[in-house]
């Protein structure tokens, strides 16, 4: 058990090396705002809504796939109980994907599920921030 104990911590020791080695591309401003943005995004989801996150969104995503108002009156329907992030890795092209566990409670039945989202964030030179480009979350999978 003690053995099995040093592996993993060997094993994760080498993947936030890993991880920390692909985030070395980006600056400590660019790291930093990044860390900002997505705390201030991911209370936006927890205690905001839907509407307000929509700021965040990657502004050619927004243009082209802006959402519905149907889309906003599901969201309307959910509550969020949690937002936790769960791992973070950079991509090539700059971007930076995350994980993220959220808790949803539908308030028409007070059913509590938990579901898994992806992020993705993309580096804007021009306006020196970051968006997300992987749209509003889906917190209807699997339904």
């Amino acid at each position: 058990m003690r053995r099995l104990i040093q592996i993993l911590l060997c094993s994760l020791l080498l993947l936030s090396a890993a991880a920390g080695a692909a985030a070395d591309d980006l600056s400590r401003k660019q790291r930093k705002l990044l860390e900002e943005t997505q705390i201030a995004y991911g209370a936006t989801i927890r205690w905001g809504s839907m509407d307000d996150a929509i700021a965040y969104l990657d502004p050619q995503l927004r243009k082209s796939k802006p959402p519905t108002e149907f889309e906003l009156n599901r969201y309307a329907q959910l509550r969020v109980s949690s937002y936790r992030e769960r791992s973070t890795a950079a991509l090539d092209g700059g971007l930076v994907e995350r994980r993220v566990e959220i808790g949803v409670i539908n308030q028409n039945t007070q059913a509590e599920r938990t579901v898994v989202v992806t992020e993705r964030w993309r580096w804007d030179p021009e306006a020196k921030r970051w968006w997300q480009s992987a749209g509003l979350p889906d917190l209807w999978q699997g339904q």
